[in-house]
């Protein structure tokens, strides 16, 4: 839909004509088109929104579009929202708004949700508690299938999803039944001879990271959520598992790029907030580099004897601190999909040895030979081949090496990328490359 054109409809004050475009518009796509409209033009737009549907737009908004929407809204239309929307988008919006509007929000639930939704802000940060929806479709192992049915006609509109129903006793869960198995099966047939015991749940503690990958391993719609007694409490969507996904993804690209994670979209975070989140490490890092400096000024009289070694630095620093970071990145995508464990170690490092070698070994002749044409100078074309074979060798080691440790000892895989690995092989580099020269050059220091 052109911005424009809707923006004119709502000008001109057509508001039929702009219900009837929003009625054959996704949820996500409305939000889409209102996130490029004037606050005051939002306000109005929103209230044309089909009513069945208005809350799941407001769920795919962002932050302060939110916000803005629940400080106009008037306490009726505040209300009905709510009531619309799922625990766990109540439970998102929450998180996100300010003071003010939380305690305003809190006043237009029931006394019910509101204790539910306590007990969700208390589970801590990034755990399956912290993402389920308390709104799921329970069944009784003596129900019949059309008593289910019934039952799910009654309840449905207020699940999160009904694909999945949940047979419950005393809270404990003791199986599941599929829409599709109610939907073939004989109306007299009872719920315990159609459920699958064999179920795949999680606990409210557990990472939410752990959770989404379940999902991705077990083609999962939902997945049940069973609290330290193993009674159930909840479940996770598939959707929101792929915001955990998305959200993981974004952290661990800014930290491989030596950046501190930021929550907000990048339009709607200040100059001052980025600057913020990518100064501490670009400090580290480049007070870590004068350990390159240093090494560097240590073998000045061999550069004072044989000049042309300066040229090769840059070459055989970025060709090392790539290989690092080629080795860490696939190691970090192993880790992240528990396709590589620390236990692995030995086995990957000797890999990425024999790996290295050959690109080492390719890339060393093809310099050795480029220099030996420039230069008609055989033993220089062999100390720069040699140098490169080791640099590249250590490179591919410590790049696969890194992430493993850091996930042995608690860290984030992503923490040990590019620039962290790409310092330390340039020290490295310069340590071998100084080594050989001086032993084949007989330069003395």
């Amino acid at each position: 839909m052109d911005k424009e054109i809707f923006v004119n409809l709502l000008q001109d004050r057509q508001f039929k004509a702009v219900r009837s475009i929003l009625n054959v518009m996704n949820a996500v796509d409305i939000a889409s088109l209102l996130s490029e409209l004037e606050d005051k033009e939002l306000a109005l737009a929103f209230r044309l929104i089909p009513k069945e549907e208005a809350a799941e737009v407001f769920a795919n908004m962002n932050n302060s579009m939110q916000s803005y929407l629940v400080e106009m809204f008037t306490e009726k239309e505040l209300k009905e929202l709510l009531d619309d929307l799922y625990m766990d988008d109540t439970v998102d919006l929450l998180e996100e708004l300010p003071a003010n509007l939380v305690g305003r929000i809190l006043n237009n639930v029931s006394q019910s949700k509101r204790n539910m939704i306590n007990v969700l802000l208390n589970y801590p940060d990034d755990s399956a508690g912290s993402i389920m929806t308390t709104e799921y479709v329970g069944l009784r192992q003596n129900m019949t299938v059309a008593e289910s049915m019934a039952h799910i006609k009654r309840t449905g509109i207020h699940k999160e999803t009904i694909y999945t129903c949940y047979v419950t006793e005393r809270r404990r869960l003791i199986g599941i039944v599929t829409a599709k198995d109610l939907l073939i099966a004989e109306d007299d047939t009872l719920i315990k001879d159609l459920m699958e015991t064999e179920i795949i749940s999680v606990n409210t503690h557990a990472d939410q990271e752990e959770v989404a990958q379940l999902f991705t391993k077990y083609d999962l719609l939902a997945i049940p959520v069973l609290d330290a007694e193993n009674l159930m409490v909840g479940i996770v969507t598939v959707d929101d598992a792929m915001d955990v996904m998305v959200d993981e993804a974004t952290e661990d690209i800014t930290k491989m790029a030596a950046m501190s994670p930021s929550e907000k979209p990048y339009m709607e975070t200040s100059v001052f907030s980025h600057a913020k989140n990518r100064i501490p490490w670009l400090l580290i890092l480049m007070l870590s580099a004068t350990i390159t400096g240093t090494i560097i000024n240590r073998y000045e009289e061999a550069f004072a004897t044989i000049p042309l070694l300066v040229s090769f630095i840059p070459m055989l620093m970025d060709t090392g601190g790539n290989c690092g970071s080629q080795s860490s990145t696939l190691i970090i995508r192993g880790i992240a999909l528990n396709e590589i464990h620390f236990k692995d170690t030995l086995m990957v490092i000797f890999k990425e040895f024999r790996i290295s070698l050959i690109v080492s070994c390719v890339l060393a002749t093809a310099n050795g030979l480029r220099i030996f044409l420039m230069y008609h100078n055989g033993l220089l074309a062999i100390v720069i081949g040699c140098s490169l074979v080791f640099t590249i060798c250590i490179a591919a080691m410590i790049g696969c090496f890194l992430p493993l440790a850091a996930k042995k000892i608690g860290l984030d895989p992503a923490l040990m990328a590019s620039p962290l690995i790409t310092t330390l092989v340039d020290t490295c580099s310069i340590i071998i490359y100084f080594t050989i020269a001086t032993y084949a050059f007989h330069l003395h220091l």
